[in-house]
């Protein structure tokens, strides 16, 4: 075994260890079944019960059947790594029937099949990752390990009512991707779209937090987790516009460095306007000189 693959091997060992001794220090983390009392619980046509709740799923059913045509038609996004983009637009498309039946009834057995397709998109958003960002075959390789992780966490959450192997899986990428996007070189251009797809998960889950104060601020318009879903459904296009946009980065160079060059050019340029206006030459003044006496 050469010492790349046995580092991969022990990153996840590393990973596989830490994951253990969490589960055997932290305490189990219950279903709260507040969770399922959301501030809107209107039915406002058609007899759908929470109604909005219901609806605002939609966008996720367009962007990714969208994201899943382009995937494969005449090699639109020119992909590395298909299968793993064509499971996440799966997952995403998936999220809309999903989650549509559990806020259509919000209980814990209806919740297995929201949480369900949003783990798919999630870890193999983080097997994406790798292809991209660290190794190709590792990453490839990682795909059906992280999609069945996540399927395994939320059958442990049904069966024992403890969320922190599904809490793992839903916020080790929500921290791991955004900072890798940052720091390791990206393998093509307009990385920066990652960060705007972490910005607005991190949106929705304000909102959701802020469900019921939301719906007061709207005054009753609105909710927190109808908001929540139209920004979710965010992400999925941002990164469908950025599969779009990009093409090979001809210099890898991290944003991390990038954001460094530009803040110092622009530490430089403020420099240089200030030795500018600091040196303000003085003014060429004749004196005649009158000539004295002869002697």
């Amino acid at each position: 075994m050469d010492a790349g693959r046995k580092k991969k091997w022990l990153a996840w060992a590393v990973a596989a260890v830490i994951f253990v001794v969490l589960m055997l220090v932290t305490p189990a983390i219950p279903q709260n079944e507040d969770y399922h009392d959301f501030a809107d619980q209107r039915t406002l046509f058609l007899g759908i019960p929470n109604t909005l709740n219901v609806i605002s799923n939609t966008p996720f059913f367009f962007v990714g059947v969208t994201g899943l045509i382009l995937c494969h038609y005449k090699d639109y996004f020119r992909l590395r790594g298909s299968c793993c983009w064509t499971l996440f637009f799966a997952g995403v498309t998936a999220v809309a029937f999903g989650s549509s039946y559990y806020h259509n009834n919000p209980n814990d057995a209806t919740l297995v099949w929201d949480r369900l397709p949003m783990t798919i998109a999630f870890t193999s958003i983080m097997a994406i990752f790798m292809i991209e960002r660290v190794d190709e075959r590792a990453g490839a390789k990682s795909l059906a390990p992280l999609v069945i992780a996540g399927a395994l966490s939320i059958l442990y959450w049904s069966y024992f009512d403890d969320l922190r192997p599904y809490a793992v899986v839903q916020f080790v990428p929500c921290i791991a991707i955004p900072v890798m996007a940052i720091v390791i070189p990206p393998m093509y251009t307009h990385s920066s779209y990652w960060l705007w797809a972490a910005g607005f998960y991190l949106l929705a889950k304000v909102e959701e937090a802020a469900d019921k104060p939301i719906y007061k601020w709207t005054y009753q318009i609105f909710s927190g987790h109808t908001l929540k879903h139209l920004c979710a459904a965010m992400v999925p296009v941002f990164l469908a516009l950025m599969l779009a946009k990009r093409t090979i980065e001809p210099e890898r160079v991290s944003l991390l460095h990038k954001w460094k060059d530009t803040a110092a050019d622009h530490v430089g340029a403020r420099s240089a306007r200030r030795s500018e206006m600091s040196f303000v030459p003085r003014p060429f003044v004749h004196v005649p000189v009158t000539p004295g006496p002869a002697r």
